[in-house]
């Protein structure tokens, strides 16, 4: 598994990726902008329509004021702990969209001796990655109360971070780049036989997300190392490319 990960780390330069890593961040940062415009206007009305109840309860500028504050404050952290923990997904969405330029570049330096793959879609392509992206976005907003919870126990909100994550990225980056070349059936059988190996996997993709910088490219280097553990499961299992 470290071998894979040496060898997708290994390729980071490689032009295809640098392209891909280009469009991913602009597209990625164009999302969060909006996604944080949106935040300020919801945050700002429900300030003022809090404010509005409290004054007209408690007369007293105080009151009003310190609430603002407080409810300034708690948005903002909010917002930019739901900003650190929902980036990896927003990336990795983007990138998914390029997932035939990676692997491609990908097979082409290590795995030369490939039949093509199977070509999806740019409709399949949508639906997989709007499906990766609703499951991922889903469950770590319902997880993220138990983050802001555990804000100030790093141990314990880094754990459920990297178990939840663990479970979701080495799932979805696994069956987004074995469904190149298994089927159905095919993909579902090598993740179920190797669940404990793809947990760990997603578990590393997790951890390097959360390193400021890496993570920028590590949606990239995440895909090429699952092709790389693919690859060798898939001839381990002597399955048809």
């Amino acid at each position: 598994m470290f071998s894979a990960l040496g060898k997708a780390f290994a390729q980071a330069f490689d032009p295809a990726f640098r392209r891909v890593l280009l469009v991913s961040l602009a597209g990625a940062v164009g999302i969060f902008l909006l996604l944080w415009a949106l935040a300020w206007f919801g945050l700002a009305w429900t300030g003022e329509a809090l404010s509005g109840w409290i004054a007209a309860r408690e007369p007293g500028s105080f009151w009003v004021r310190a609430f603002e504050w407080i409810f300034g404050a708690a948005g903002l952290i909010a917002v930019l702990v739901a900003s650190f923990f929902l980036f990896p997904s927003v990336m990795a969405t983007v990138i998914s969209l390029f997932l035939e330029d990676i692997a491609t570049a990908v097979e082409d330096r290590y795995y030369p001796d490939l039949a093509p793959p199977r070509n999806p879609s740019i409709r399949e392509a949508i639906l997989t990655s709007a499906a990766f992206t609703g499951v991922t976005l889903a469950l770590n907003l319902l997880a993220l109360p138990l983050y802001l919870l555990l804000l100030f126990v790093p141990p314990l909100n880094l754990f459920v971070f990297y178990m939840l994550n663990g479970y979701l990225l080495g799932r979805e980056y696994f069956e987004i780049v074995a469904a190149r070349r298994a089927g159905v059936q095919g993909v579902k059988r090598l993740r179920r036989a190797y669940r404990g190996r793809l947990f760990v996997a997603g578990v590393i993709i997790a951890f390097f997300l959360t390193l400021p910088l890496i993570n920028l490219v590590m949606p990239i280097i995440a895909t090429a190392f699952m092709l790389h553990v693919f690859e060798v499961l898939r001839r381990r299992e002597r399955a048809p490319a």
